[in-house]
């Protein structure tokens, strides 16, 4: 039923509440959401990536290219190219109306994730296995330009985060927070002893991200230190160091607003942008018209360092001490998501503002790894470890007859119908002309568009790419498989 005639209470709910279906096609490793919501892009342990259409739940095509487990999925804004990366240490570009890859690029080592350009296709980022992370340009099809980012973080580091954190923290995290804080000394007194001023260990990048307004880059190492890169000229400005685990995931807001970070001491932190932050940096095409930018960027490195991360909330389980496996913002970051690790087989959801836990959500009998949140659909989906299955938690929304007619009545059980006294007397067919002839006075606007879809969202027709389905090509291609 069209959602516009159903209960607008039921329609418009933040968060979904209930398990409702699963999808088995292949076994898959990770999934990814279009801008849109209306497809889902499931890479799996063999390498093949199915496209699935979140109206019909089934299957419009399958790429296969990768030999190997695919590792990451990235849309591009518009919906109509994918990025992938995979354990066979390549990186795809795919054309999802040619249905072919247009740029291809293999590694000397594994990749832990790529990440596409919000603006422009033919960019992104990768993170790579014991090697600095790069930022790689494809525009060019004869010669990729790939430049290294650095993995160590600044000379001078930023400890305001773990003051913070000290000041608004738990007191059962002060001796975590005291470790980060003696390591920062130790850091530096080892630096001031040592003439070459070299770390003993090695950093390594373990996440790449771009942020949804393509202005800066968000790295996070293994020694639990968060490096922030400018676009408009791939400088790093700012390091900070939140805790002395590895940096699992990275997430930034569509919004801008708030981000967050998930390690491997099972805490969540969440932070929020300072005020003004945004209006320090361009993206790469504000930076081309520009002729100028010297002076611009001399401010920044002025003023970069006067900002502080707000520590909002860090999101735990005190008492099982549970693992995280992955995060999620819901499209205006007022609630958060995260998949648990182990035999909890949950996903809890909490509200960022007051950073309290709003409602857990039971899965299924395995782990719950990748997590990504359809806001257009107001869903929740997870990639179990075992299976593979991708599972959905949405809303059953009630149907609403009496929408369609006014006199509509539902019933619990069978009724003697009673037939009304006026029901089935004739009408005069000359009042029933006049009534017709009034109605067609009224006009009515069948060729203006709607702009918002009934949860209240812009629908982004004209901007977002609809992919040719051919189901029965599809069909023969998983009978195939099968």
């Amino acid at each position: 039923m069209n959602l516009s005639l159903l209960d607008p209470f039921a329609v418009a709910k933040e968060f979904p509440e209930t398990l409702t279906q699963s999808l088995s096609f292949g076994r898959s490793t990770c999934i990814k959401t279009n801008r849109r919501g209306d497809y889902i892009a499931s890479g799996t342990v063999d390498g093949t990536i199915v496209i699935i259409d979140l109206d019909t739940n089934n299957v419009i095509k399958v790429l296969r290219d990768h030999i190997r487990a695919v590792t990451s999925i990235s849309w591009s804004n518009c919906g109509r190219y994918l990025l992938s990366s995979s354990r066979d240490w390549k990186v795809n570009l795919w054309d999802l109306k040619e249905f072919k890859i247009i740029r291809s690029l293999n590694f000397n080592c594994p990749i832990w994730s790529a990440s596409i350009h919000p603006e422009d296709k033919f960019k992104f980022v990768a993170s790579l296995l014991e090697d600095d992370p790069v930022y790689v340009d494809l525009t060019n099809e004869n010669e990729y330009k790939i430049v290294k980012l650095q993995t160590d973080p600044l000379d001078k580091e930023n400890e305001t985060v773990a003051e913070n954190e000290n000041e608004n923290g738990n007191g059962n995290e002060n001796n975590e927070e005291n470790e980060i804080e003696s390591s920062n000394k130790k850091r530096k007194t080892n630096k001031k002893n040592s003439n070459s001023g070299s770390r003993k260990t090695r950093h390594w990048t373990l996440c790449s991200i771009f942020t949804p307004n393509s202005k800066l880059i968000f790295n996070g190492t293994s020694k639990g230190f968060i490096n922030i890169f400018r676009i408009s000229d791939l400088k790093l400005i700012f390091s900070f160091k939140i805790s002395n685990s590895n940096i699992k995931n990275i997430i930034v807001s569509e919004n801008c607003i708030r981000f967050a970070i998930n390690s491997s001491d099972r805490i969540v932190r969440q932070f929020k942008f300072p005020l003004k932050f945004w209006d320090y940096f361009i993206t790469d095409s504000e930076n081309e018209n520009k002729n100028n930018t010297n002076l611009e960027d001399s401010n920044i490195k002025d003023e970069i360092f006067e900002f502080e991360f707000e520590l909002e909330h860090k999101y735990q389980d005190v008492v099982n001490r549970i693992q995280w496996n992955s995060v999620k913002f819901n499209h205006d970051s007022e609630y958060i998501c995260a998949s648990t690790w182990g035999s909890t087989h949950d996903i809890y959801i909490w509200e960022t503002t007051m950073g309290s836990l709003v409602k857990i959500l039971e899965g299924p009998n395995e782990e719950l790894v990748e997590v990504d949140w359809n806001y257009k659909k107001c869903s929740i989906l997870a990639t179990g470890v075992d299976s593979g299955i991708i599972y959905i938690w949405s809303n059953i929304i009630p149907q609403k007859w009496s929408a369609l007619a006014t006199d509509f009545e539902e019933i619990e059980e069978n009724i003697d119908y009673e037939e009304k006294e006026d029901e089935f007397d004739l009408i005069d067919e000359d009042e029933l002309m006049n009534k017709q002839l009034e109605d067609e006075d009224q006009i009515v606007d069948i060729i203006s568009r709607e702009k918002l879809d009934p949860r209240g969202f812009p629908i982004l027709a004209d901007s977002c790419f609809i992919i040719d389905v051919n189901l029965e090509q599809e069909e023969i291609l998983l009978e195939n498989d099968d």
